[in-house]
């Protein structure tokens, strides 16, 4: 399983960061975590070609976690001529949150007659769903979005990779994490929490709960980045934007 960081910042573009996007590779299966504005911009930088992607796992319904899934509508049908097929993965009313995006951002463009079948499961929380070569299961979390926003534990033969989303600290990221290869973990602030996310803190105090291999910090404000020489603790991580890593 190979993890490449397309996107790791916040909603902000902090650090100049571009926003949530994570591609991930194996067994002849090419998927994403996640498809902020970004996402299409950033493939095309690191040289990935959105055309194999076979399946999208969103995990809540804010833009920079979502709606480069217009784009990539747009991109697959102008520039690519797309035809294969894609699924996109996420909380109860994805269809239709993609449907009033983009036609508020490009009129029209949800009724395009497409080259390739694009289809929309939703989540059941803790319910398996196989998908694209993986195993993903969400698990509910605490960041309102409009829909149930999760985190995300997804299987691939022996490997596990895990997604916290966007939220503050809630217990059932535990499960989510436990025994995983990586858990990818959004860490807004240092100390003082900022809304519903989390702080390094927090994230610190429960390393030993979470019960990861590895743990990666993402989704940093720009005080966050700046403290982030702070952190030495072996088992973590920081994302970088362009980052790839063998799971």
């Amino acid at each position: 399983m190979k993890l490449t960081i397309v996107g790791s910042g916040d909603a902000f573009g902090s650090g100049g960061r571009l926003q949530t996007c994570y591609h991930v590779a194996v067994a002849g299966e090419e998927v994403l975590i996640d498809c902020g504005t970004t996402a299409v911009i950033g493939m095309q930088q690191l040289g990935l070609d959105p055309d194999r992607v076979s399946t999208i796992f969103i995990s809540h319904l804010h833009g920079d976690h979502f709606a480069g899934l217009v784009w990539w509508l747009l991109y697959s049908h102008y520039v690519t001529a797309r035809t294969a097929p894609l699924t996109i993965t996420g909380p109860a009313g994805i269809a239709e949150r993609f449907a009033t995006a983009a036609e508020a951002l490009f009129p029209g463009s949800p009724k395009i007659e497409r080259r390739f079948k694009m289809r929309f499961l939703e989540y059941a929380e803790r319910t398996p769903l196989e998908v694209g070569g993986m195993r993903v299961t969400p698990f509910e979390v605490c960041h309102p979005s409009g829909a149930p926003p999760y985190a995300l534990r997804l299987e691939a033969g022996n490997k596990t990779l895990s997604f916290s989303g966007d939220t503050k600290w809630v217990e059932s990221l535990l499960p989510t994490a436990n025994g995983a290869d990586l858990f990818i973990c959004e860490c807004f602030s240092f100390e003082e929490r900022v809304g519903y996310h989390m702080t390094w803190r927090e994230i610190e105090k429960n390393l030993d709960r979470l019960g990861a291999k590895r743990v990666m910090l993402t989704h940093m404000s720009g005080p966050m980045l700046a403290q982030r020489a702070q952190i030495k603790d072996p088992r973590v991580l920081i994302a970088k934007d362009g980052m790839a890593i063998e799971i």
